[in-house]
């Protein structure tokens, strides 16, 4: 009999390395590995505890931007050459005008590329690649695990799906720039539909 959650249950595995102990287990004898964070201020979750205590620092902003720059090129690059096999660049050859259905194919090609990416780099270790050089990895809020395949899906889809219809370095900005503003856990507008913080490693 396996003491893993069902599948499709969205919480993490009990041998989760990152997964923070539960109140109970720390008598207070010893303190939370990673130490307790200054407050932060009123809960915006409506938990009385500290989500923070036992969980790594927040991640830098600035350092979260370099990791997002990075994945964004690496999957850009994928999806220029889809593009470009399935001729949905954004210009027609010899023409001024852009041709709206190759657009709005290249976007969708890019949402869909960029939200797998995510999701499923994230599920596994917290991490996309841009993350890991940048020594980052994504938690959940209320324990500190690696975020679900649900959990990743909701929070790739609110950063990516815009990406395919309009504005899509504004909606990325914005969504991601929030975290330079948000209190008390720096989240991005996708951390905030997530429930995730994103936190150091190093």
């Amino acid at each position: 009999m396996t003491t893993e959650p069902p599948s499709g249950s969205g919480q993490p595995p009990d041998d989760d390395p990152f997964r923070k102990e539960p109140p109970h287990g720390n008598s207070g004898s010893q303190p939370p590995p990673y130490g307790t964070p200054p407050p932060y201020g009123n809960d915006p979750y409506g938990g009385a505890a500290d989500h923070l205590a036992g969980m790594p620092p927040l991640a830098d902003s600035g350092k979260r931007v370099l990791a997002r720059i990075i994945d964004l090129i690496l999957v850009g690059i994928v999806v220029w050459l889809i593009a470009l096999a399935f001729s949905t660049t954004e210009f027609d050859v010899g023409s001024d005008k852009m041709d709206t259905g190759k657009s709005l194919g290249q976007g969708l090609i890019a949402a869909v590329l960029y939200i797998a990416y995510d999701t499923v780099l994230t599920a596994r270790t917290g991490q996309t690649l841009g993350k890991r050089l940048m020594k980052l990895r994504v938690a959940n809020l209320d324990n500190g695990a690696t975020p679900s395949v649900q959990t990743n899906l909701i929070r790739a889809a609110v950063l990516w799906i815009p990406f395919a219809f309009c504005c899509a370095c504004i909606w990325t900005a914005i969504s991601g720039g929030w975290s330079f503003f948000d209190k008390p856990y720096k989240q991005g507008l996708h951390d905030k539909a997530a429930k995730t913080v994103v936190v150091s490693t190093g």
